[in-house]
């Protein structure tokens, strides 16, 4: 009996120590298998995140490129000054009759069946606005410009920093970027409750841009905060920016839906962007920005600069600059020459390099290159030239305030007079100071590191350090700040020992299932409470496994289509590396050559296997492994493979100058504006090129004869032009300079 009871204990004890080395297996295992896909997650949100700031450097590039051409141009005639005016600062502070009363004027037809509005707008106006929505409904151009018009006159009432508290609404919620997707709106008003006396909401910027309901979620934000003017607040983020906004999809959103009377809304859209405050300010001790602070950050300036007249962050000089204002911007820039000055302040008169390839082979026959090197002007007949072009400027400007017609005649300076002057009632530009403090809110993210340094992988705003942030919560007395601005794997992140929280309302940002979206709400106590959700539904119906592929497949594609761009570059950087022409690289100066090249600052030999088939001598036939990244994109595009591979390059900067010349919004390039645009190349690259030859050049891209352009034609040209230069000498040829 004794010994039956000690042999079960005994196997007992056995069956025991078995289950617990089983338990421990599993648990090393499943440790391994979610370190393995932890991993794989971080590469891909790695990948999605160096692609899309590659964009925003391209975007960055090109508009530092055409201002330079804006600023340097003398034009010839009024028809050309309203041209460039309408390209960066068209009608920036025309009369309220004439920017919004013409809206009253738009009938809405017996049969729209969609949603309408009455002002004073009620709750149930709003409420009814969200659900039409949800079901796909469009509201009509006149509500639309009617709801603009009534948003801008209640923006223009508000401070640059709003003031909330939380004594009079049980809770304040605070939301990040949303980029045009409505279903995470909606969900957070479903989830979190609408609008109320009670429940206060603030979106903190981007509430435009990549998706594809940006239309509609401005309407039911503007809705809101008409409804609850002291319970609804908005910030302002770099995506309302008219210049951004021709890159990332809405100006081709509010043209697609509002085909008629588009052009009016973006117009009018323009000027409520630059209305929007700066940062909201809760119970005096939290403070919520779009993208962060910098070590120059002085909320004191932020709060009284005239936030309207900072129509756009990717561009501060214009043409209506006068010379005591470029004096005391050269003033401000010297004063802070601690700091690293950021792409948008011009260092010197260089004009930065073309973002791409402009198919121009005159500038071959010109004998000089378009890119001059940065530092003082070349000569004394440039700095001249310099010179006369800025005083020209002051000329006219001063005959325009005092009623003379604009003329080039020496005849007619004297008409220009101080008396005239000091009596100008035209708006004065900000200084570089008060643009710099706006841009360093809008753009700027956080960093590990301490100090401050220029963000160069965004290609604008700062860095900013732990110790930054800091000086500033002491500064002002706060207790952290809530910033937007970044995609985040969970919605949110805290940083800078929980002083700085980002908050990114979009979820599935870049493929379904990339990412949650998240919000925060604040009580009394000013205690962070973040909510995280997914608004797709089918996220929930899968594995975490089969979520992390489907989204690294994603990563992986764009990524191969990137490569794919850069075939040419990348071929002969594999060159450099096979100095015996053997076509074999060993993987090692694969990964260095495509980082090389690309620049996007990702772990290549983690993402070797997924990107290269080597064989097991660690080589890598290069030029077959060229030949095979191209067969999926050649597969879908019946086209040359060098073609192809210049379109994605540069597809994204071609469709944004398309529609910088095209500065009507119509959808179209009109002969007059091809014809001041080649003419503004061609000043700056010392061609003689008269209107009939321009005239010649734009017919023959005008393949279907209509008389304009559209996008497809424009694309096809450059498709022409590269294939040109292919087939003819190369040294015809312009060189292509590299954006990414």
């Amino acid at each position: 009996m004794g010994s039956g009871t000690s042999t079960q204990h005994h196997f007992a004890f056995q069956n025991a120590e078995k289950a617990f080395k089983a338990a421990a297996l599993i648990q090393r295992w499943y440790r391994r298998y979610m370190a393995r896909l932890e991993m794989r997650r971080h590469c891909t949100w790695r990948i999605f995140q160096s692609i899309e700031y590659a964009g925003q450097q391209d975007q960055v590039k090109l508009h530092d490129f055409f201002s330079y051409l804006v600023d340097h141009f003398t034009p010839s005639s009024n028809h050309e000054r309203d041209f460039l005016d309408r390209m960066f600062t068209e009608d920036r502070f025309p009369q309220d009759s004439e920017k919004f009363g013409d809206y009253e004027s738009i009938e809405v037809p017996d049969n729209y069946t969609g949603p309408r509005l009455s002002f004073p707008l009620l709750p149930d106006h709003a409420t009814a606005l969200v659900e039409a929505f949800r079901l796909k409904q469009q509201l009509h151009a006149r509500y639309v410009l009617n709801l603009l018009h009534e948003t801008r006159k209640h923006l223009i009432q508000l401070p640059n920093i709003n003031r909330v508290s939380t004594c009079y609404s049980e809770e304040i919620t605070v939301c990040g970027d949303l980029h045009g997707q409505l279903d995470d709106l909606i969900f957070i008003f479903h989830k979190n409750g609408l609008p109320s006396p009670e429940r206060a909401y603030v979106f903190n910027g981007d509430f435009v841009d990549r998706g594809k309901d940006s239309v509609e979620i401005l309407m039911v934000l503007f809705a809101f905060m008409l409804v609850y003017p002291k319970e609804f607040h908005l910030n302002r983020g770099n995506h309302e920016d008219h210049l951004v906004n021709l890159r990332y999809g809405f100006t081709k959103e509010v043209m697609h839906k509002y085909k008629t009377h588009g052009k009016k809304i973006l117009k009018i859209l323009k000027d409520v962007f630059c209305w929007l405050p700066l940062a909201t300010l809760v119970d005096e001790k939290v403070l919520i920005l779009h993208g962060g602070v910098s070590d120059m950050t002085d909320l004191e300036l932020l709060a009284k600069l005239d936030r309207h007249k900072i129509v756009s962050t990717m561009r501060h000089k214009t043409r209506k600059e006068n010379g005591k204002q470029m004096k005391k911007g050269e003033a401000n820039q010297k004063s802070s020459a601690g700091r690293p000055t950021p792409w948008f302040l011009p260092q010197s008169r260089s004009l930065p390099a073309s973002p791409l390839r402009l198919g121009s082979l005159q500038a071959h026959r010109a004998g000089r290159s378009s890119s001059i090197p940065c530092g003082a002007p070349r000569d004394a007949k440039e700095l001249a030239r310099q010179v006369r072009h800025s005083v020209d400027l002051e000329l006219d400007r001063c005959r325009q305030q005092a009623g003379f017609p604009v003329s080039r005649g020496t005849e007619e300076a004297s008409l220009c007079t101080p008396e005239a002057d000091s009596g100008a009632e035209e708006p004065l530009e900000p200084t570089q100071e008060e643009w710099r403090q706006v841009v360093d809110i809008l753009w700027s993210d956080p960093m590990a590191q301490e100090g401050c340094k220029a963000n160069t992988v965004r290609g604008g705003g700062c860095y900013f350090g732990p110790n930054v942030t800091e000086r500033l919560l002491q500064k002002y007395n706060l207790q952290f700040l809530i910033r937007s601005h970044e995609c985040k794997p969970e919605g949110y992140e805290f940083c800078h020992s929980r002083k700085v929280l980002t908050i990114f309302s979009a979820s599935n940002y870049y493929e379904v299932g990339s990412n949650r979206g998240a919000y925060v709400k604040l009580g009394p106590a000013l205690t962070p409470y973040i909510v995280q959700y997914q608004a797709n539904k089918v996220t929930h119906m899968l594995t975490m496994r089969q979520r992390i592929s489907r989204v690294e497949e994603s990563a992986l594609r764009a990524l191969r289509e990137k490569l794919f761009a850069h075939s040419s570059d990348l071929l002969g950087e594999f060159k450099k590396h096979d100095a015996d022409k053997t076509g074999l690289i060993t993987l090692s100066d694969w990964a260095e050559a495509v980082e090389s090249v690309l620049h996007l600052g990702l772990p290549w030999r983690m993402l070797r296997p997924q990107l290269v088939n080597s064989s097991t001598d660690n080589t890598l036939e290069y030029k077959s492994w060229l030949e095979d990244l191209a067969k999926e994109q050649l597969n879908r595009e019946n086209i040359q493979s060098s073609l192809l591979e210049t379109l994605y390059r540069n597809r994204s900067n071609l469709e944004t100058i398309f529609r910088i010349i095209d500065s009507d919004h119509s959808g179209f390039i009109s002969l007059d504006e091809f014809r001041h645009t080649w003419k503004l190349f061609s000043s700056h690259m010392n061609i003689n090129i008269t209107d009939d030859c321009i005239c010649d050049l734009a017919r023959s891209i005008d393949f279907n004869k209509d008389g304009h352009i559209d996008i497809n034609e424009f694309l096809e040209a450059f498709r022409l032009v590269e294939q040109s230069c292919s087939e003819g000498n190369a040294s015809d040829c312009p060189q292509t300079t590299n954006t990414n």
